[in-house]
Formats: C-alpha cells, sequence, structure tokens
C-alpha cells in the first residue's frame, strides 16, 4: 500500500475513479454499497482489466450484475 505521504500517479487515481463509478452503478443495479465495496475489492485485477479494455463504469456493473 501507498506510504500516507505518498500521492498516487493519475493513472492509478483513473482507476480509482472508475471504480467509484462502478460502485454507484452496482448499486443502482440493486446491489447494497457493502456488496458493491465488497466486489471491487474482491475483483480488482478483473475491473483493472476492464477499465484498460475501455468499458465505461457502466457497463462493467452490468456485466458484474449480470453473473
Amino acid at each position: 500500500m501507498a506510504k500516507k505521504n505518498e500521492e498516487l500517479d493519475e493513472e492509478t487515481m483513473a482507476v480509482i475513479n472508475w471504480c467509484i463509478e462502478v460502485e454507484g452503478f452496482l448499486v443502482k443495479g440493486g446491489a447494497t454499497q457493502t456488496q458493491a465495496q465488497e466486489f471491487i475489492e474482491e475483483e480488482i485485477e478483473f475491473l483493472t482489466d476492464q477499465f484498460y479494455d475501455g468499458l465505461t463504469p457502466e457497463e462493467a456493473a452490468k456485466v458484474a450484475l449480470s453473473d
């Protein structure tokens, strides 16, 4: 984990912000906030791949909710 005083690079911040948006769409799709956060924590590698594949947060949430 990054130390408190270290700043995250722009790319890392972009992935984090994208995941925050995914969380919102998961909640809109019926997940609780806790469920959405747990999913993101457990599937971060999968979600990071989706980010780099160019999926929108809404598309990523739809994929997650369809499973």
